[in-house]
Formats: structure tokens, sequence, C-alpha cells
């Protein structure tokens, strides 16, 4: 199973996949500094309004800013708005 894995990564990072993203691979899209868009994340780990920490399949993403809300989660995808000062990623977690 970790081949497969493996393979998969390697043809993400070795492709340009504009507006696509490969299966079970987590996908962020920014909007400006006002909003972004995470898809296939493992839940919400830290919520506040300076920081919203989310738990990816390759570790954690950790966003700071000012009057950070989570507008929007489902199971598939979920959305946070506010003042974006900073996006964090931390592998292997």
């Amino acid at each position: 199973m970790a081949e497969k894995g493996r393979w998969v990564r390697q043809i993400g990072e070795g492709t340009q996949f504009y507006g696509e993203s490969l299966p079970g691979v987590p996908v962020l899209e920014i909007a400006g500094d006002r909003r972004v868009l995470i898809e296939q994340h493992r839940g919400v780990i830290e919520y506040g309004t300076e920081q919203i920490s989310i738990r990816m399949k390759y570790g954690i993403v950790c966003i700071n800013g000012c009057g950070l809300q989570l507008k929007q989660m489902t199971k598939a995808q979920l959305i946070v708005t506010g003042q974006i000062d900073c996006i964090r990623i931390q592998r292997g977690c």
C-alpha cells in the first residue's frame, strides 16, 4: 500500500494539475487573503479567531490571521474566512 502512495505522489509532483486533484491528495485553494478552501481534510484540531489547525493526510495545516471563522465544513471540504496572514504546513504530524 505504501508503494501505491509513493507512486501517486510522484505522479502529482511530476505533472502540472491545475484545477484537478488526485484521489486522496489534499487540496488547498487560497483566494486572496480572505478565504481558504481545503479538500480531503481529516478534521479540525484547533479552532480560534486567530488560528485554525486542520489535520490532513500528510500532516497539519495551520491558518493564522484575525477574525478567522470556519464558514463551512462537510466531510469532503471546509472553508475558512477572515483576514489570513499565514498558512503553514507541518508535514509528518
